[in-house]
């Protein structure tokens, strides 16, 4: 396997690989890497359908893309999937899967020409006082030190950061900044949480610091992303022969571990309450999901509050066993033996009284109802006692929405801090005492409160207990190679497999780790495409720099004839042109 960039690579065609019929395909866990990696099997290493088989615990695929209705709560998502332009996996794969609304079109056809004709952007980005502007005015506020502890966190090599937190490395100045407030509340980081995973991402998505403020660097599905992305990836699966076993919860692995070399040699599971299991030889295929965000989930409704479960965890506790066999399968514990650091609470309002969407209207300054973008992604609380983040994507949110309701999903990164109108830990409340919350902060008169969040709105809160695991401090070793050293027929996909190009939490890394694992095990001849590389970019990193320091200029420590002397030399080159188109200095 190996990592490729432009047309070249991007539009080429690989040749079936060699023995590739006698193969065939398990995958542990129905979300979006076990779906991403059965396509490719099909598209590209050209292995029949048929072949493969996908056992998931539960009744439905997608994982943490989901979107659902429930009789009785209401409609359910447990979040949303920020996407940009450059995941170049993600899109490389849906350019291959047909949408289902448009007819000669694939998923990212439709969903390019949708961003196209209506693209993103925030009018209300951050909100205090019960709904005012909270006037940052698109400013990161980063003061000459906070400025230094990007810096430093930038150009710091991996190992300095690994096994250390982000309040170790950032100072007081840097948290109490604009830019925190924007980064924390977009990807839901913690002050607790990996300064290695803060470092990657600043250079994963170093292009798009100015689109920070006002998310335009952001593109969004349709509709929820089960039924944009997933609904249509699974239809083609099945219009391909795959095998879904829904019910089946996969118990343990087995493998024979001899020097230089690994193989999977049996699967097991439990469907019906029954054990069951297959054998594998080296042409039997594994591809194990590890750890998830979204295990032991679970649903409250309106009238009463989210659990916090902490029992029990199949899809960690089959990491944990299958860890305990070899040192090269990763540490689970790192990262999923912390809930009071991993777990957060949303909630998904769906409103039924028309002057709840009026008061939406007002604080994001787009009509509801117009079928295009309205808040433009998450508007963040300030004064938040719970840090309450809330947003409202293209309306229908779900195909079968009434025409005059709207969906808001909400969540808060305190969920055990009280509230600011009801005075309770977000965890204690139920979904009728959560509306009353976001009402009172969307600037709903308080004496209306009451009467809307009882009979005017429907809101389903979601405790999910591992929702930030990734995050935790980690270190080399600490999550597995995608194929550890030695495989013969298993790999390891998903947000908890170690790919070293790319950072976790995205739709994108869910979609890399399982081409990587194809590729690698079947000698797919097709480059991985490279991550986007604007971190090496000199015109990225100024543009980031000019915004970083809210467009102040550069001021060179030395007396002004030097300075100028400098300048005057800088001016004669492409480097002086480059510092003065980007505001860095003056023309």
């Amino acid at each position: 396997m190996y990592y490729s960039s432009g047309n070249y690579e991007a539009f080429a065609r690989p040749r079936k690989p060699r023995g590739v019929e006698r193969k065939t395909a398990w995958f542990v866990g129905a979300g979006l890497a076990s779906l991403a990696g059965a396509a490719f099997l099909i598209r590209d290493a050209q292995l029949p359908g048929e072949r493969i088989t996908v056992l998931e615990r539960l009744e439905l695929p997608g994982g943490a893309l989901d979107g659902i209705k429930e009789p009785e709560r209401g409609f359910v998502v447990r979040g949303g999937r920020e996407m940009e332009n450059h995941f170049e996996c993600l899109w490389d794969l849906f350019r291959s899967i047909p949408s289902l609304e448009v007819d000669g079109a694939s998923v990212l056809d439709e969903f390019y020409w949708l961003n196209k004709d209506d693209p993103n952007s925030s009018l209300q980005r951050v909100t205090e006082r019960q709904g005012q502007d909270a006037r940052t005015d698109g400013l990161f506020t980063l003061g000459p030190a906070a400025q230094k502890d990007v810096l430093k966190v930038f150009l710091a090599t991996r190992e300095e950061m690994e096994g250390r937190r982000i309040d170790e490395v950032f100072g007081a100045e840097f948290l109490a900044s604009n830019f925190w407030l924007y980064w924390r509340t977009m990807f839901a980081f913690e002050e607790w949480h990996s300064a290695l995973e803060m470092k990657l991402y600043l250079h994963r998505f170093i292009h798009h610091i100015g689109g920070l403020p006002d998310f335009s660097a952001l593109k969004f599905t349709k509709y929820n992303q089960y039924e944009s992305l997933v609904l249509p990836l699974y239809k083609w699966l099945l219009e391909q022969g795959v095998q879904f076993r829904f019910g089946t919860e996969v118990t343990d692995a087995d493998f024979e571990l001899t020097a230089g070399r690994r193989q999977a040699t049996r699967l097991h599971w439990r469907a019906d309450g029954e054990p069951g299991g297959v054998d594998l030889g080296p042409d039997d295929l594994l591809f194990l999901t590890i750890g998830s965000l979204t295990e032991n989930s679970r649903n409250g409704d309106h009238h009463t509050p989210a659990v916090l479960d902490e029992g029990p965890a199949p899809a960690w506790d089959l990491w944990r066993r299958i860890a305990a066999k070899d040192p090269a399968f990763g540490r689970p514990d790192v990262f999923g033996s912390d809930i009071a650091h991993t777990k957060w609470e949303s909630a998904t309002v769906t409103t039924l009284d028309p002057r709840i969407p009026e008061h939406i209207q007002r604080v994001c300054k787009r009509d509801p109802f117009s079928g295009r973008v309205v808040t433009g992604g998450i508007v963040t609380v300030r004064d938040s006692g719970w840090l309450l983040s809330w947003t409202v994507n293209r309306q229908p949110h779900f195909k079968q929405q009434a025409k005059d309701q709207v969906v808001v999903w909400l969540y808060g990164l305190f969920t055990d801090r009280p509230g600011d109108f009801v005075k309770k830990p977000m965890q204690e409340c139920t979904g009728e005492e959560i509306t009353r919350e976001w009402l009172y902060h969307l600037g709903v008169p308080v004496e209306q409160i009451p009467e809307l969040a009882a009979t005017g709105a429907k809101c389903v809160p979601v405790m999910t207990p591992y929702v930030t695991s990734f995050f935790m401090p980690r270190k080399a070793g600490d999550r597995p190679a995608v194929v550890p050293q030695g495989s013969v027929n298993f790999a390891f996909v998903g947000q908890f497999a170690e790919s070293s190009r790319d950072c976790v939490f995205t739709t994108e890394y869910s979609v890399r780790t399982p081409m990587e694992a194809v590729y690698q095990l079947l000698g797919v001849e097709r480059g991985v495409p490279e991550v986007f590389g604007s971190t090496y970019d000199v015109r990225a990193l100024l543009e980031a720099l000019h915004r970083l320091r809210d467009g102040e200029q550069l001021r060179l420590p030395m007396p002004d004839f030097l300075r100028r002397r400098l300048l005057k030399k800088l001016d004669e080159t492409e480097i002086g042109e480059l510092l003065a188109e980007f505001g860095l200095v003056s023309p």
